[in-house]
């Protein structure tokens, strides 16, 4: 039984376990946060990321702690309504589809499908990555040394394999000139269940939802001309309160909660390019392979993605772990240069640069109020071209079945 160290315990991590598991690898799974990442922001989850959750058996569940948006609604100063549409048609074109959820807890639905019989590694990292003609050596910071049969990135954006295997990140990302900073507030009010609201100013916005349990989450995006980040949590508080202090709406209680806060996710929106995603035996997945970048708001499903077809593809190569990497980068490459192109579109969409822009930008949003148009400007961007394999598992269990996740666990225990 072939052993895979995979870095990152995420979403592309986690998929990535679930599916070699499936195929009959034993993988292992190494973070180096000390638990799982709870808080972060919150995605739409749609098309081909939903078909590969459905047939994990995850759902069921995923629709229940999800939310179901009713309405994108853009607001002025006062905090008035200036344009927005309901979203009925992401559901239509979706047939039903479509949910909104938290991807810290999209992340723990994953995690959960796969504990209990593969190996975790908590609060470690690789610091050193040698292949051999026949495994690959790792230097683990506190286990030590191991070795495995193939080694897989699925840690994001800063993915440390990559930095090992491939290269300084540097060389591969493309800074798209946006920062973005997401907490979570609680006993903040007002409150709006269901509606997504959208805050913004020339190069910078802010988006307020609604979630349960009395919590709030904030989401800002801004232009920057500094591509270095802010080294300290109060460096990036202060750049925040620079950015946003003259800003109307609900700015100056969304700053005092921000000093408040304990964590905060603040990151560039960026790129990865690359013109391989593997090299000997180790390879990338997810963000740490292609990041299309945060704005893009397909991260996730493109994480389970390419961590199904991964696995999909070395459980079907048998050891010829060369033609499974090629097949692989050979069915996704062509689909991600595509959502990429569509990100560096929605970027300056999301948050224009000018006045003009802004209020074109609403212009469009409230001509998504018409029959037909929202359908027509956002039909491409939902509809996925690709085709997802079928693979054949050698578990050969029925993965879209309702209880394909219990019957996983049985067969792997047997």
């Amino acid at each position: 039984m072939s052993a895979v160290l995979i870095s990152g315990a995420g979403i592309a991590g986690a998929t990535l376990a679930f599916w070699l598991k499936a195929g009959g690898f034993e993988p292992t799974l190494i973070e180096r946060a000390p638990a799982l990442r709870t808080g972060g922001y919150v995605i739409d989850f749609w098309g081909l990321g939903y078909d590969i959750a459905e047939r994990m058996g995850l759902i069921g569940e995923i629709n229940r702690i999800g939310y179901h948006v009713q309405e994108m609604r853009i607001v002025d100063d006062a905090g008035r309504r200036i344009a927005g549409f309901g979203t009925r048609v992401f559901s239509e074109l979706t047939g039903g589809r479509y949910v909104t959820l938290q991807r810290s807890d999209l992340s723990r639905l994953l995690f959960e499908s796969i504990k209990g019989d593969t190996e975790t590694l908590y609060g470690d990292e690789i610091v050193a990555i040698e292949e051999r003609s026949d495994h690959v050596r790792v230097e683990l910071k506190y286990a030590g040394p191991r070795r495995y049969d193939y080694v897989v990135g699925a840690d994001g954006l800063h993915s440390a394999v990559r930095k090992l295997a491939f290269g300084p990140q540097s060389q591969f990302e493309t800074d798209l000139g946006y920062r973005v900073a997401a907490f979570e507030a609680r006993g903040y009010h007002p409150r709006d269940d269901d509606v997504y609201l959208i805050y913004g100013q020339p190069g910078r916005m802010i988006g307020r939802f609604t979630l349960r349990d009395d919590r709030t989450l904030f989401l800002l995006v801004f232009l920057a001309a500094d591509a270095d980040l802010p080294a300290t949590q109060m460096a990036q508080k202060a750049m925040l309160r620079d950015v946003y202090r003259n800003d109307g709406w609900e700015c100056a209680s969304m700053l005092a909660e921000i000093a408040q806060t304990n964590e905060l996710y603040f990151d560039r929106v960026s790129q990865i390019r690359m013109p391989e995603w593997s090299r000997g035996r180790i390879a990338l997945v997810g963000d740490a392979a292609f990041c299309v970048s945060l704005l893009a708001g397909q991260g996730s499903a493109l994480a389970m993605i390419s961590a199904y077809v991964l696995a999909g593809e070395l459980a079907a190569a048998q050891s010829r772990y060369e033609q499974a990497f090629g097949r692989y980068e050979a069915l996704l490459r062509s689909y991600i240069a595509t959502k990429q192109r569509g990100a560096v579109r929605f970027a300056g969409a999301f948050a224009p640069q000018t006045q003009i822009g802004v209020h074109v930008r609403n212009l469009v949003v409230r001509a998504f109020a018409i029959p037909g148009v929202a359908r027509l400007v956002v039909g491409r961007d939902i509809a996925d071209k690709l085709q997802l394999p079928d693979y054949e598992w050698p578990t050969s269990i029925n993965w879209a079945s309702p209880n394909a996740r219990s019957q996983a666990q049985d067969q792997a225990q047997l």
